[in-house]
């Protein structure tokens, strides 16, 4: 297969072009992730997140699969 190569120039030019300012046209809209949130709105903590352990000390990424032996 052929790459294509863009050098940092090319890029940075490109960064200002109206099409890079449009979102694409099959975005969904999620508030505060894709369209900007409202004012009143709080980041909220997931509780369900895959870093929060009860007491277990952060073992890396492997802790997920921890088995016992």
């Amino acid at each position: 297969g052929t790459r294509i190569i863009y050098d940092r120039k090319f890029l940075l030019d490109r960064r200002n072009s109206p099409m890079a300012k449009t979102p694409p046209c099959h975005l969904p809209n999620i508030p505060g992730v894709t369209s900007p949130g409202e004012a009143g709105e709080e980041p909220k903590e997931d509780s369900n997140s895959l870093n929060h352990q009860e007491g277990k000390p952060s073992m890396g990424d492997d802790a997920q699969f921890e088995m016992d032996i």
